[in-house]
């Protein structure tokens, strides 16, 4: 694979500058959207738990284990 060419009037270290920091921008950009769709995910499942009555959460974590076909009982 070839390296792109640089356009003209731009020497190739400027190119190369211009083009880490874009890259660098949409990594950043890209971390900090997994960081918030993990907290929102992580922050509903804390909700839905905190706010379930207990015997719900064993009814439904039972079914799956039936589901999946782990042995339970």
């Amino acid at each position: 694979m070839s390296k792109p060419k640089p356009p003209s009037g731009m020497t190739a270290k400027e190119y190369r500058h211009m083009t880490t920091q874009t890259l660098g921008l949409s990594a950043v950009r890209s971390d900090i959207a997994a960081i918030f769709a993990v907290a929102v995910i992580g922050l509903g499942i804390v909700f839905a738990a905190g706010h379930a009555q207990a015997s719900a959460l064993h009814d439904a974590a039972h079914d799956v284990r039936h589901a999946t076909g782990f042995p339970c009982h």
